[in-house]
This record gives structure tokens, sequence and C-alpha cells, in this order.
């Protein structure tokens, strides 16, 4: 594809408006209307977000894409990963991130800032002991962001995990967590419902915690 093929990718966002007077007053219940739309509309992946996290060392952001697992109590947005991996080390560091959802069939994302806290070991626990016990082994196996020398030595740490598990792997019970495996939440302090409209003139609505509140402040925000 050439450079001028390429700029002309474009599409044109016309499904639907995003108006002050249509939205609920809560952010994070807004999100979980959005969420049941999205799912309800059988996109792929629905649950799917881009996490972004900064080295607070370089200043140098990172991101990458997992799934959410949770809105727990109506406050936070729960995901899962390991510990010691590239996030977990930045987040360690800088309890700050930022999510993106982007739901292109409905024509709308969703950015989110907050501050992110570990989740409780009892969440944890009981998330990683529901997963498939492939999965499971699978996160003792693999040294996540750490470089490797082959999928063999890969495939050869699943193994010694399958070896070392055998007894519960026979008798289909749940590993145990790894120490270096669990839950984060974001506490969100910012969120923006963003839905596509023609010539660009898109929609956007952000949310911010008004000050000394639990409450949230609306506003629009040019495109």
């Amino acid at each position: 594809m050439t450079d001028a093929e390429l700029a002309d990718l474009r599409q044109t966002y016309a499904q639907r408006t995003l108006r002050e007077a249509d939205v609920l007053p809560d952010a994070v219940a807004q999100f979980r209307q959005w969420l049941d739309e999205a799912v309800a509309a059988q996109l792929p992946e629905p649950a799917a977000l881009t996490l972004a996290t900064v080295d607070p060392a370089t200043g140098q952001p990172s991101q990458r894409v997992l799934l959410l697992k949770g809105l727990p109590d109506d406050a936070g947005f729960l995901f899962y990963s390991n510990y010691d991996s590239r996030k977990g080390h930045e987040l360690a560091a800088q309890p700050l991130a930022a999510l993106n959802f982007f739901w292109p069939g409905l024509e709308r994302q969703v950015r989110v800032e907050g501050r992110v806290e570990k989740a409780s070991e009892e969440v944890s626990t009981a998330y990683f002991q529901s997963r498939p016990r492939s999965s499971q082994v699978g996160a003792w196996a693999s040294p996540q962001s750490q470089p490797i020398g082959s999928r063999e030595e890969l495939e050869n740490r699943e193994h010694a995990v399958e070896a070392r598990f055998a007894a519960e792997l026979a008798a289909h019970s749940p590993l145990p967590r790894p120490p270096h495996w669990g839950g984060y939440v974001l506490r969100p302090t910012r969120l923006e419902f963003w839905q596509g409209r023609p010539s660009r003139l898109h929609d956007r609505l952000v949310y911010e915690r008004a000050a000394g509140t639990e409450g949230w402040k609306i506003s629009r925000l040019a495109p």
C-alpha cells in the first residue's frame, strides 16, 4: 500500500449522536451502558482495552491490549497481569495509567484516566483459579516481558510447571496463584466518551471528578 492509498483510508461516521441529555450522571454507569451495548451488538472482543503506562525514569510511555475483567463497586476498572512484567514495574513506580476502549462497530471509544492499585489477594486468587488450567499453567511458566532464548525454552518451562503440579492437574484442581500474578484496579478520575459524527465533527463528552465530592462534572469538548 502506498502512502497516498493509506492517506485515503477513511470512513464517515453517522450512526449515532451523543448529547448531554442522553447520558447518565455517573461516569462508570455510563461506561457500563456502552459496554452492554457493545456486547449486545456482538462486537468482537468488546472487553478489549489498551492500557498505557509510563516509565518514570525515562518518561517513555508504553501500551498493550488487555481484557477488562470487572467493574468492582461500580467505581473501578479491573484487569489482571504479571506483576513482574513491564507494565507491572511501571505501575509499581508510577501508579497512574490510561485505558482506551474502541468499538468501531458502534463508532465509539472511551478514554479513561486514573490511579491504579492492586486488587485484593482474595479477588486475585478467586479469578486466577477460575481460569482454564492451561492459562493457570501459562501464568506460572511465562516470565512475562523478560527475554527468552527460544520458543522451546518457553515450552520446556510449561512442561516443568505441569510436572510440578501434576497431582493438581490430574485431580482437575485449581493451581495456587503465583505470587507474581494478580489484579489491578484503575480508579478513574476522568472518562471521555467519543461518538463518531460526520465531517469529523465528533461528539466528545468528558466526565471529571467534581472537587471535594464523589460526583462528576460533565463537559463537551471540541473534536
